[in-house]
């Protein structure tokens, strides 16, 4: 099994879920079961599935929680921008949530494209 503390992703999302329910705290109660819940949801499924895909014996599934996780981060990508222009979060936090966020999916998508070329073909 793997190690999922040593990713480098993982940390990253883990940082990045710790960060989006800090913020999260501030938004309006009457979003408390709509984008907040939501913004949550998506930030603790990056991490979820990451700590879940490495706890899989195959490469398959663990591509198939990578892929997930990959999934959820661009779902939070798109929430983040709109709890922007909502007026929820502040220019400065948008932005530092939404560079924690991209640089997120980008190591995963780096991670699931250097498994998927080690992957013997199918």
């Amino acid at each position: 099994m793997r190690d999922h503390q040593k990713l480098r992703v993982f940390q990253q999302a883990d940082a990045l879920a710790e960060s989006v329910y800090r913020q999260s705290q501030c938004f309006p109660r009457g979003e408390e079961f709509g984008l907040t819940s939501q913004v949550r949801r998506a930030a603790i499924s990056i991490v979820s599935n990451i700590v879940e895909g490495c706890a899989r014996s195959s490469e398959t599934e663990y591509l198939r929680f990578l892929d997930i996780a990959y999934g959820s981060a661009k779902e939070l990508e798109y929430q983040i921008g709109l709890c922007a222009r909502l007026e929820f979060i502040s220019a400065e936090h948008f932005e530092e949530l939404n560079q924690k966020c991209a640089a997120t999916a980008k190591s995963l998508c780096r991670l699931i494209i250097v498994l998927r070329q080690r992957a013997p073909c199918q």
